[in-house]
């Protein structure tokens, strides 16, 4: 049996996995990423990792600035079947029709749950205890196409976007390879998702900024878990009458409310090596780990030895 011939759409670090199983699954004619960025401190015009792995691997690759720039070349390209993975770019429905088959885009939630473009930070923020990969068909919307299928996992108390990545990376190359072979097999779903769709819009820096004075400790504790990746959450605290930044990398829920009476942003505890005990707009918060401005990260308990923070001490209280 002949081999599918794709085209890979793909740019960052989490695509490259899926890169390499296409290839070994099929004939990859092209792969597409976003356009050469400036990265690294010395802000260098760099290609992106799916650039570079396609390269490595002696595959034709285009990063254009904008889609319509090489709709022509794709166009005159004999393929069967697109494959995007957080490619990071919109279709147009002219560019849709393109392949024989369609195009097919693997997604990190179980559609129509948290469409959109962080899918594994919104499920911890909402404190999700299960949630997916969809392998689907990509449609002019916003992640509304049929679903060719779905896998799930579940979402543990300790899991944050980091980990919760490491078990979708691999639940989702177990989906797309399962829907290579369907499709190379002649067996092409199309299911139309069901049920009520919710969003996952990307994170915006305000959406980082913990606010003790207004959350309460699980909201502060499930975005600490959903920004492990970057940005990091963030708050600011009082030291000689001016605010400073202080990255919250992470943290614990007690297992009693304590300090009820205290107002938020409160210090309630230091204790080592557990961290620091914050009175939050509802409940109370362990910060377990903390990143200070021009330091490296460092547990809790040491930054607050450090600058000698004490129970009932109100520091945590300026958006800076």
């Amino acid at each position: 049996m002949a081999k599918l011939k794709t085209i890979f759409f793909g740019t960052p670090e989490i695509s490259v996995p899926y890169l390499d199983l296409v290839q070994q699954l099929s004939d990859v004619q092209l792969c597409v990423t976003q356009a050469d960025k400036p990265r690294g401190r010395g802000m260098v015009i760099t290609p992106c990792p799916v650039k570079q792995r396609a390269l490595a691997l002696g595959l034709p690759v285009r990063s254009p600035e904008k889609m319509k720039d090489i709709f022509e070349e794709v166009q005159h390209t004999p393929f069967d079947l697109g494959v995007a993975v957080a490619f990071g770019k919109i279709f147009r429905p002219d560019f849709l029709a393109l392949p024989k088959l369609g195009i097919i885009n693997v997604h990190f939630s179980l559609l129509p749950l948290l469409r959109g473009a962080a899918p594994v930070q919104h499920a911890l923020f909402n404190d999700f205890k299960k949630t997916g990969v969809t392998v689907f068909w990509i449609r002019p919307g916003m992640d509304d196409g049929p679903v060719l299928l779905q896998q799930e996992t579940a979402v543990d108390p300790q899991d944050n976007a980091e980990t919760l990545f490491h078990k979708l990376i691999p639940l989702g190359l177990h989906a797309l390879k399962e829907a290579l072979e369907q499709i190379s097999a002649g067996q092409i779903t199309q299911t139309a998702q069901l049920g009520e769709p919710t969003w996952a819009p990307m994170i915006q820096k305000e959406d980082a900024v913990m606010d003790f004075q207004t959350m309460s400790a699980a909201d502060i504790h499930n975005k600490v878990r959903g920004l492990a990746c970057g940005p990091k959450a963030r708050t600011f605290w009082q030291r000689q009458g001016k605010s400073e930044l202080l990255q919250i990398l992470r943290t614990q829920l007690p297992t009693a409310p304590q300090g009820e009476n205290q107002a938020p942003g409160t210090v309630l505890a230091v204790e080592s090596p557990r961290g620091i005990l914050v009175k939050c707009k509802q409940g109370s918060i362990w910060l377990t780990e903390v990143h200070p401005a021009g330091k490296k990260p460092m547990s809790a308990a040491a930054f607050a030895n450090g600058h000698a923070l004490q129970p009932g001490q109100r520091v945590f209280v300026c958006h800076g």
